[in-house]
Parts: C-alpha cells; structure tokens; sequence
C-alpha cells in the first residue's frame, strides 16, 4: 500500500512539470495565433482563443471596436496579453521572434516609444514600426518571481502616427 502510495506520488510530481511546460506551450502558441489579428472584439477574441477554462488568463481591447478600458495606458488603441503560470520567458521570446519572422513580417524594430518603458520583470521589449504608419510595442516578461512566477506576453497597438521615430 506504501509502495503503491509512494509511486503515484511519483507519478504526479512528474506530470506536474509536463503539464506546466505544456500549458505554457498552449499560451505561446495561442498568443501567437491570434494576438496579431486586428478585427476582434473582446468577445471575439476569448472565442478564437479559447478563453474561458484556458490555462492562461487573458487582456484584450481594441478601441477601434469597443470602448477601451478606463485604466487603458496612454496611447495603446489595441493590447492583447496573455498571462500563464511558470518561468516560460525564454520559450515565449524564441517563438515570438519566429512569428513576428513569419509573413506577414511584423514590423521593423525601432526604439522604444515614450508610451512604453522597460519594467521589473521585462525580458523582452521591442517597439515594431508597421505598415501604414502604425507601431505596436511587444512585451515579454515575468511577474512574482521568484515565489510565483507568471509569464506574460503582450502586443500593443498604438495610435495613428504614434511612437513612430523622427523622419518616419
């Protein structure tokens, strides 16, 4: 009985890497998917991604669509971030960077816009001039670290005309 005890304790201290490492797997390849698609709405967007019972939790506005959050940041018309247990960072920036590679490219890097700024946390941070003369900060990081650690990847869109270098 002890035995049997013992080796389904086992059994689940080693599941419980496994399905961290594939909860995290499903936010990156979620947030990825959809998080560069303008056009949802909120609601649209929980759909698409699967929202609801996730193993993430998820941010998500566009003004151009629906009235933005009264605590949105100056200057961000779209965000999408998700959210997910465990130190995923280095995971979440290698897939980030195949994706914004991928065409459509997403963007040219340029310097960080003043609507944004490195934070406790911040693994990755990239202002990314778009098309049209739009640019979108991308965001990687982790929060309450080191006791409970939670990666976070995120896309903000900002104004028209935005965050955009002299000369643009």
């Amino acid at each position: 009985m002890i035995r049997a005890a013992l080796h389904i304790a086992l059994l689940a201290a080693l599941a419980a890497p496994a399905a961290a490492a594939s909860d995290g797997r499903t936010a990156i390849d979620t947030f990825n998917a959809w998080c560069f698609k303008a056009g949802q709405t909120l609601a649209e967007a929980r759909t698409n991604m699967k929202a609801d019972g996730a193993p993430f939790t998820l941010i998500f506005w566009d003004d151009s669509l629906e009235p933005r959050p009264e605590d949105a940041p100056r200057g961000v018309e779209r965000r999408c971030e998700v959210a997910f247990d465990g130190d995923h960072t280095a995971a979440a920036i290698e897939a980030l960077r195949l994706q914004m590679a991928t065409p459509p490219v997403f963007g040219t890097p340029i310097p960080l816009p003043d609507t944004h700024a490195v934070t406790t946390g911040t693994s990755l941070i990239e202002g990314r001039e778009l098309l049209r003369g739009r640019v979108a900060v991308v965001h990687v990081g982790l929060r309450n670290a080191p006791d409970a650690p939670v990666t976070f990847m995120a896309v903000d869109r900002l104004y028209d005309g935005l965050g955009l270098p002299e000369g643009s």
